[in-house]
């Protein structure tokens, strides 16, 4: 692909968001889309939202399910940029107007104490530098028509970003078994998603790490005050007007996003 077609690209994905209508997917769009030129579209739209005034504050990290890798046909997972904007207060109802194709996912939260800067990082490393843990739900989007996406139309979609809430009560890592931690989400009171802490690479940390170690490896490492969302425990689910879902994690506590009625 030519420089001139990856800006296209971005471009394409930035007018999407702006509109809020889907666009093709990026691959039958751009023939040649590849992963090298994915994460060139995601780079063009970051440094185009810091250049407008957005504050870079984390990163997620998607695909963390095994079986989601195989159906996207990779073998690892992704990441994307989490902005001050996509911040969501627990409870805080969300407007309708700011989604695209919205879908929810809990999510175990953590907030750096120290920058991880450098490759190489272990996983001692990773816990002195981890100052707690929160329970989380993004709310994941997709500027491509009805989902139809494969590992490069997400790469370049800032990994499928929409916003996030997390939870108030911060928790110390300190005898905290996150493999282990189960979790159940409800929509106004009805269960709609299960899983635990080893759906994600096997445990949160170790997502964490791959994280880490791919940051610090593009020399844009993780650096205190960041935040992570270390990948989906459990399916995510379709989001409605109105809806309010409440996502509980062992050990973590809970955390609520709220949506608007669609015609607010």
């Amino acid at each position: 692909m030519s420089v001139k077609d990856i800006e296209a690209a971005a471009e394409s994905l930035w007018s999407a968001a702006a509109s809020g209508k889907a666009i093709a997917p990026l691959r039958e769009t751009f023939p040649g889309f590849g992963t090298e030129e994915a994460y060139a579209v995601q780079e063009i739209n970051t440094q185009r939202k810091l250049r407008e005034g957005s504050r870079l504050i984390g990163r997620k990290i998607g695909l963390t399910a095994k079986a989601v890798q195989r159906q996207l046909g990779v073998d690892q997972p992704d990441y994307g940029m989490l902005f001050a904007d996509m911040a969501v207060a627990d409870g805080e109802a969300v407007p309708w107007s700011a989604l695209m194709q919205p879908k929810v996912e809990a999510e175990v939260a953590l907030v750096m104490e120290h920058d991880l800067l450098d490759p190489g990082i272990s996983m001692a490393q990773l816990l002195r530098s981890v100052a707690f843990a929160l329970p989380a739900i993004e709310i994941v989007g997709s500027r491509i028509a009805d989902w139809n996406i494969r590992f490069v139309d997400t790469v370049a979609d800032n990994a499928s970003s929409g916003s996030f809430v997390l939870g108030n009560t911060p928790v110390r890592l300190d005898g905290l078994d996150l493999r282990l931690a189960g979790m159940v989400m409800e929509r106004k009171g009805e269960q709609v998603s299960l899983g635990a802490g080893a759906a994600c690479l096997g445990h949160p940390l170790n997502a964490a790490l791959w994280l880490a170690n791919k940051m610090a490896g593009l020399g844009r490492g993780l650096k205190a005050g960041d935040v992570v969302l270390t990948g989906a425990l459990g399916p995510m689910v379709p989001v409605n007007p109105g809806d309010v879902f409440e996502a509980r994690i062992q050990g973590l506590g809970s955390v609520r996003a709220v949506f608007e009625e669609q015609n607010k």
